[in-house]
């Protein structure tokens, strides 16, 4: 089995835990529970790095991907797509100096980044799959 197959399904699959590990720490802190909140972002940040490296590993060696769709969805998944890949150049600087700023205690600086950072980072997750299920599920090239 050639694994550069399963790499986009992985990739899918490590943005939306990604997602869902975002959304649980926020919910966490919430609640004021700062430990678990920091074990559950730490751990975004962590599978937002497998992501990465797969995700780069993948392209590397594949390329672009061409979309197939036609009609009223083209414009959408492109906007999508752009929307995504801008923001998501981003992630890495926002959710690195977020983390810095916790570990370091500052955390009023880390709130103020934060507030910019979380919304981000879950739009380009839950859009990482969305251009996933567009690209390999709904509209696969031949």
């Amino acid at each position: 089995m050639n694994i550069l197959k399963i790499l986009p399904t992985l990739n899918a699959c490590l943005n939306a835990l990604s997602g869902i590990l975002l959304i649980a720490g926020y919910v966490q802190i919430r609640k004021k529970n700062v430990r678990v909140h920091m074990r559950l972002m730490l751990s975004a940040f962590i599978v937002s790095i497998l992501f990465l490296t797969s995700y780069l590993i993948y392209h590397y060696n594949v390329g672009s991907i061409p979309f197939t769709g036609r009609g009223w969805i083209r414009p959408v998944y492109f906007a999508i797509l752009i929307s995504h890949t801008v923001l998501a150049a981003s992630v890495p600087f926002l959710a690195t100096i977020t983390l810095v700023r916790a570990w370091r205690g500052d955390f009023e600086r880390h709130r103020r980044i934060a507030r910019w950072t979380f919304p981000i980072w879950v739009y380009v997750s839950a859009t990482g799959v969305l251009v996933y299920l567009l690209l390999y599920v709904i509209y696969p090239s031949a």
